[in-house]
């Protein structure tokens, strides 16, 4: 497809607690885009401080798509996201405006980049049942141990925590014979269907800790413990996809009186910096990738002036 034909679209990515959701909303006012969240967690209603969600009244005007707007039981997967996402766009390129994926999810925002194809891979139920079972009876590190074992590149970039995307390799495997990772691999160079800039934010290491550090700090003081409390008490359970997430799945222990409040913050703390490493992994490993050091530019505005200026370059948006 020729260059000029594709639609316009932005992409503004990095580790959790770079500072995407300030970044985002100037840019969006500035280009005349609007905001579509590729976060796995700030989807769901009811769970705004663990999520570092961001609130109506700092949209500052800009409409956000796909944020609070599933209950916490339904499931959210890269399939999902997809189809969510590209119904917002063609709304969003109805009102002449420009989209902007913003979040931290590497693999949702390489999905829709480069339009991959999920429906060579539904899995088989039986298989999935039976390594389902195996993860419960022998525990998640066995069914990492055989993803090592078939696709150690697809091991790499996944935490042996995340059950359901090691199963979904296994599967894949299972399935087609072949990697998942090489399957990735292979998507990953198509070309995209849009004309884009995908922006990935970053801080030097210790400032990105020391970030996080202090965002877990201020989720505890805004009322983590109770929005947490809260959940359970309205019924959801432990094991659902979204109580999983980092800032909640740790104060399980907590209420179990297995460990202290004070080891629970520590293990959010640790849990999200151990996350922003595996996703600084992961974009350092995407082609066409546009890093913007935060250390490097004095001022927001600096960094909104530089992406304007590749925005233009590239076609995407004109002043």
């Amino acid at each position: 497809m020729d260059q000029r034909e594709k639609k316009p679209l932005v992409v503004l990515t990095g580790p959790t607690a770079a500072g995407k959701t300030s970044l985002s909303i100037g840019l969006a006012k500035r280009i005349g885009g609007e905001i579509i969240s590729a976060d796995s967690m700030q989807v769901y209603k009811k769970m705004n401080i663990g999520t570092a969600k961001i609130m109506p009244e700092e949209m500052d005007g800009v409409p956000h798509h796909l944020v609070d707007v599933l209950d916490p039981e339904e499931e959210f997967n890269v399939v999902r996201f997809q189809q969510m996402a590209k119904k917002a766009m063609e709304e969003i390129y109805e009102r002449g405006h420009i989209p902007i994926v913003v979040g931290g999810t590497g693999f949702y925002v390489q999905a829709l980049l480069y339009d991959i194809d999920f429906s060579s891979h539904e899995a088989e139920e039986e298989y999935r049942r039976t390594l389902q079972q195996m993860a419960k009876e022998r525990g998640g590190q066995y069914l990492y141990e055989k993803l090592k074992q078939v696709d150690p590149a697809y091991a790499a970039i996944t935490h042996a925590n995340n059950v359901k995307k090691v199963i979904r390799a296994l599967e894949y495997y299972h399935e087609t014979g072949k990697k998942l990772s090489e399957h990735n691999k292979d998507q990953r160079e198509k070309e995209s269907p849009y004309r884009f800039a995908c922006f990935v934010l970053s801080h030097d290491r210790q400032e990105l800790y020391r970030r996080i550090d202090q965002r877990v700090d201020g989720m505890m003081e805004q009322g983590l413990l109770e929005e947490v409390k809260g959940l359970m008490q309205d019924g959801y359970q432990r094991d659902l996809v979204s109580m999983q997430g980092i800032g909640y799945k740790e104060f399980f222990g907590y209420f179990d009186g297995t460990v202290s409040l004070e080891e629970t913050i520590e293990k959010i703390k640790q849990n999200t910096r151990h996350f922003a490493k595996r996703q600084l992994t992961w974009f350092r490993r995407e082609k066409e990738v546009i890093w913007v050091k935060k250390q490097e530019y004095g001022h927001e505005d600096e960094i909104l002036e530089r992406m304007s200026h590749v925005l233009e370059e590239k076609g995407i948006w004109q002043q």
